[in-house]
């Protein structure tokens, strides 16, 4: 897919949610994924209680916060 530099047109729905699904995949198999999971004691959630969608997404503004300072 190009895009065009100052786009934010990012293609479609199915085009976006196979994107998405990819970039979870990638992101909960990285070891500093993991690491984050075991840092707050997460990574064994038996009840399955928190969504993996969610906790990537915790993750990721975990991240970016930390990022911004």
């Amino acid at each position: 897919m190009n895009i065009p530099p100052g786009s934010t047109e990012l293609g479609s729905p199915m085009q976006d949610t196979k994107t998405w699904q990819h970039l979870k995949q990638v992101i909960a198999s990285s070891s500093e994924f993991e690491r984050w999971q075991r840092s707050r004691n997460l990574e064994n959630d038996p009840k399955g209680d928190v969504p993996l969608n969610d906790l990537i997404l915790r993750y990721l503004r975990e991240t970016l916060e930390t990022l911004a300072y």
